[in-house]
C-alpha cells in the first residue's frame, strides 16, 4: 500500500480507491505533532506500507495485498476486453510493430498468473464474489479474443510472437480447467481450439520456444483429446539434453544468466509432463525428476531475495518484474516447496518482492497500464520484443493465490527468509546442489 499510490485495504477494485499523496501534506518545521498525527492516520487507514512502521504483516494481510495487486494488473486489460475495446484503448509502449502482438500478450500472460486463483471458484465470501466477477470477465475476454467476428479478435498466426502468447493462454486454461475452459460454451471452445491450432504454422526456435508449441499441444490434448505429439516429444527430449545440473536448464545448448528457467522452462515443462503422465504417455515418467529440479530452482530463487525484498536484475526480459519468481510461487501453490523452506518465510519473501516492484513510482501510467521497467518506468531496460502487453507476465509471481485463505501458507506466521537470517548473523545449514 503506497502513500502516493493506488492501494488501500478494501477488497473493492483498486481503481476506485485513491489515497492522497503524502507529499501533498505540507507541514512547517515545528509541526511535529501534525506530522505524527498524519502518519498515524495514514497507518490506521491502511495507506502506508507495513514496513514503514516496522511491523510484520499477517498472512491475511499478505493475501489481501496480493489480491489488490492482481486487481490492479487485471482491471485495465479485462475491463477493456470485456467491452470488446482492448485494441481501441490499450496503449502500446515499445516498438510500433508490437501492436500486432501486444493484445494477446496481455491476455495470455495475465491469465496464466490469475488462473490458480480463479480456479478456486466463486463462493459466498467477499473474495469468492470477487473471483466470480473476474471469472466472468476472463471467460468473456477469451471468447472475444478467439471469435473471428469480434473487434478484439487476436492474432494467433501472423509473425512468430503469437506462438509465445497462445502458449501462455494454453497454460492458463490448463491451470484453471473448470473456471476458464469449463465456463466456455461449445461454440467458444471450438473457436479457442481453432485459434490454438492455427499457431501450428509457426516454427519454434531451438530454445525454450519449443515448449510453447508443446504446451499448446498439451492443452489441445487435454481439452479435445487430440494433438500433434511431435512438438511435445521434441521439446521434452531437447530440454533433457540441455539440462546443465543443479536445477538449471540451458536455453538451447548454451547457458544464459537470466530468469527463463522461471519465466518459461520449468513451469511449461512441468505442465506438459503432467499431461503426459495423465495420458499415460511414456514421457510422463520424467515428471517426478523434473519436479525435483524445479524444487531446487525454487530454493535458489528464495536465496536470491535480499533482506529488503530486492533481487538481482540480470539477463534479458527484466521488465517482467516479479514474474521472475514464478517457480518459487508455483512450488508454493503446488505444496511442493523444498523441505528446507518455511512457508511463512516464502510468503513474506514473495510479498516483499511484489511490494518492491509494484510500489515503485512509474510502474503504472496515469490510466493504470503497466509501463516498461524492472523498478518503475525504465524504457531502456526493455528489449525490442517488449511492449505493454509483455509486461503482464509479472502476474505469474502470484500463483500462490491459488491456495485458499485457510491454507497453512497463509495462516503460518511470517518468518525471515534465508538472506534475512544470514545477514542477521544466524547460524543456518549450508546450501547444497542436487545430484541430478
Amino acid at each position: 500500500m503506497r502513500v502516493d499510490g493506488w492501494a488501500a485495504v478494501s477488497m473493492q477494485p483498486l481503481r476506485k480507491l485513491q489515497a492522497p499523496p503524502l507529499r501533498a501534506l505540507r507541514f512547517g518545521r515545528d509541526d511535529k505533532s501534525k506530522r505524527q498525527y498524519a502518519f498515524v492516520s495514514l497507518m490506521i487507514c491502511g495507506l502506508l506500507p507495513l514496513a514503514a512502521y516496522g511491523q510484520t504483516s499477517t498472512g491475511a494481510q499478505d493475501r489481501e495485498y496480493s489480491i489488490q495487486v492482481m486487481q490492479k494488473l487485471a482491471d485495465p486489460v479485462l475491463t477493456a476486453l470485456d467491452q470488446n475495446k482492448l485494441k481501441q484503448t490499450m496503449p502500446v509502449e515499445g516498438s510500433t510493430d508490437r501492436a500486432a502482438y501486444t493484445h494477446l500478450e496481455a491476455l495470455g500472460r495475465l491469465l496464466a498468473g490469475m488462473a490458480p486463483w480463479l480456479e478456486l471458484g466463486p463462493d459466498q465470501s467477499d473474495e469468492g464474489q470477487l473471483r466470480e466477477h473476474y471469472i466472468r470477465m476472463a471467460v468473456t475476454g477469451i471468447a472475444h479474443a478467439t471469435d473471428p467476428k469480434s473487434p478484439d479478435f487476436m492474432n494467433f498466426n501472423r509473425g512468430s510472437q503469437p506462438l509465445v502468447d497462445a502458449a501462455f493462454l494454453s497454460l492458463a486454461l490448463l491451470r484453471a480447467p473448470k473456471q476458464l475452459w469449463g465456463n466456455l460454451t461449445a461454440e467458444q471452445r471450438t473457436n479457442v481450439a481453432a485459434a490454438l491450432k492455427s499457431t501450428r504454422v509457426i516454427h519454434p526456435f531451438e530454445s525454450n520456444w519449443l515448449l510453447f508449441s508443446a504446451v499448446i499441444e498439451a492443452a489441445l490434448w487435454e481439452f479435445t483429446g487430440e494433438c500433434e505429439m511431435q512438438p511435445i516429444e521434441t521439446a521434452v527430449n531437447r530440454h533433457m539434453e540441455w539440462y546443465k545440473g543443479d536445477g538449471v536448464y540451458g536455453d538451447g545448448e548454451r547457458f544464459h544468466w537470466d530468469y527463463y528457467n522461471s519465466f518459461v522452462i520449468h513451469p511449461l515443462l512441468l505442465e506438459v509432463l503432467r499431461v503426459c503422465a495423465e495420458k499415460q504417455h511414456p514421457l510422463g515418467k520424467l515428471y517426478d525428476g523434473e519436479l525435483v529440479r524445479a524444487q531446487r530452482y525454487a530454493a535458489i530463487e528464495e536465496r536470491l531475495i535480499a533482506p529488503d525484498g530486492t533481487f538481482p536484475v540480470i539477463g534479458r526480459s527484466s521488465a517482467y518484474r516479479f514474474g521472475a519468481f514464478q517457480v518459487l510461487s508455483e512450488m508454493a501453490w503446488m505444496h511442493r516447496l523444498p523441505s528446507s523452506l518455511d512457508s511463512g518465510a516464502v510468503r513474506a519473501a514473495l510479498t516483499a518482492v511484489v511490494r518492491k516492484t509494484m510500489e515503485a513510482p512509474g510502474t503504472f501510467d496515469a490510466h493504470g497500464w503497466l509501463e516498461i521497467g524492472a523498478v518503475g518506468h525504465q524504457p531502456s531496460i526493455g528489449e525490442g520484443y517488449i511492449s505493454t502487453g509483455s509486461l503482464y507476465l509479472c502476474s505469474v509471481g502470484l500463483l500462490q493465490l491459488g491456495l485458499p485463505p485457510g491454507d497453512p501458507f497463509w495462516t503460518a506466521p511470517a518468518r525471515p527468509w534465508t538472506q534475512k537470517r544470514i545477514w542477521a548473523g544466524e547460524d543456518i545449514p549450508a546450501d547444497h546442489a542436487i545430484p541430478n
